[in-house]
């Protein structure tokens, strides 16, 4: 269980991250690319990614050994060279703990080693390497990831409007709830982080289905790091087939259907959008529901639908 416990403080300062943060995003990135096996909702995606990947980025493979990025590659930064600029002020106390973690009984690469001791030249590589692999992962879809950032702010700000911060945190992210001044979450293994005034920064980020991830930094605000959107990663304009190609299995009207739940509609909110009846609509959603192609949650009197996955990845969207 992951526990993070607010002083009164602490609501007064949790803040929403106004813009994407580039090396965050990119570590999403990686951690799905080399981390998710789900071969057929991913792996078009990480063929695609694979692909664009020039032999600079190499080096950034040396440091996920095990899957987990160092923690001095944790940072925030609105831009990409202010983010690349975070990551080489890091103390080399604290790069030298995460090396020596991550290579703990293993052999480690000379350029491993030299960033260990400091080197100027070892710092040369890792920015090449992280330059690189965001211009080939990441810049083709950057301004998509800063739309979708924009959607997801507006959100939460309608979210803590209408219901304050203490419904819109455990709505933000699913699975977790607040209770009195802890929000708490399942995962494996047991954590506490006390944020002592520090306050909390919430950042989505759209390449990550996982658990909400934590930056906890001596006297820093708390940065949790939480999955947005769809589902699946962002791809670029044209990178995926049309959508009509579909119609001649599903027919129009589901194609249309499916369209819309990239958010949540009633069944009478799809009716009407889709010019059918009640009964129509109905029956088109438990057809798209059996074929695990959208979710339906009740919601007082109502019932809700939204595309699931997989039903973004057929849609190619």
């Amino acid at each position: 269980m992951i526990r993070i416990h607010f002083t009164a403080e602490d609501f007064a300062r949790v803040r929403f991250a106004p813009r994407p943060a580039p090396v965050q995003e990119l570590n999403a990135v990686f951690l799905t690319l080399f981390g998710r096996r789900d071969e057929l909702l991913f792996g078009r995606w990480r063929q695609r990614v694979l692909r664009a990947l020039p032999d600079a980025v190499e080096p950034l493979g040396d440091l996920v050994p095990a899957g987990e990025a160092p923690v001095f590659l944790d940072v925030l930064g609105e831009t990409l060279d202010e983010g690349l600029d975070l990551v080489a002020a890091a103390g080399p106390e604290v790069v030298r703990s995460e090396l020596e973690r991550l290579y703990a009984g293993r052999p480690s690469p000379r350029w491993i080693r030299d960033l260990h001791g400091e080197e100027a030249g070892s710092w040369r590589i890792l920015r090449r390497a992280q330059r690189a692999a965001f211009e080939a992962a990441l810049a083709p879809v950057w301004p998509l990831v800063q739309d979708l950032h924009r959607g997801e702010f507006t959100r939460h700000a309608l979210a803590v409007a209408e219901h304050g911060l203490g419904a819109a945190l455990p709505a933000l992210v699913a699975g977790t709830r607040l209770r009195g001044s802890v929000w708490e979450w399942a995962a494996p293994g047991a954590r506490d982080v006390r944020l002592g005034g520090r306050g909390l920064v919430l950042l989505p980020t759209f390449h990550w289905t996982g658990l909400p991830r934590i930056q906890d930094r001596p006297d820093r605000p708390v940065v949790v790091t939480y999955a947005a959107g769809s589902g699946l990663p962002p791809s670029p304009e044209g990178a995926a087939g049309p959508a009509e190609a579909l119609t001649g299995v599903l027919g129009t009207t589901r194609v249309a259907l499916l369209r819309l739940l990239s958010e949540e509609h009633t069944t009478s909110g799809l009716a009407t959008r889709l010019c059918v009846s009640n009964a129509t609509a109905s029956a088109h959603t438990s057809t798209l529901r059996a074929a695990g192609l959208i979710t339906t949650i009740r919601s007082g009197r109502s019932v809700l639908h939204l595309r699931t996955p997989l039903g973004t990845l057929l849609l190619g969207r």
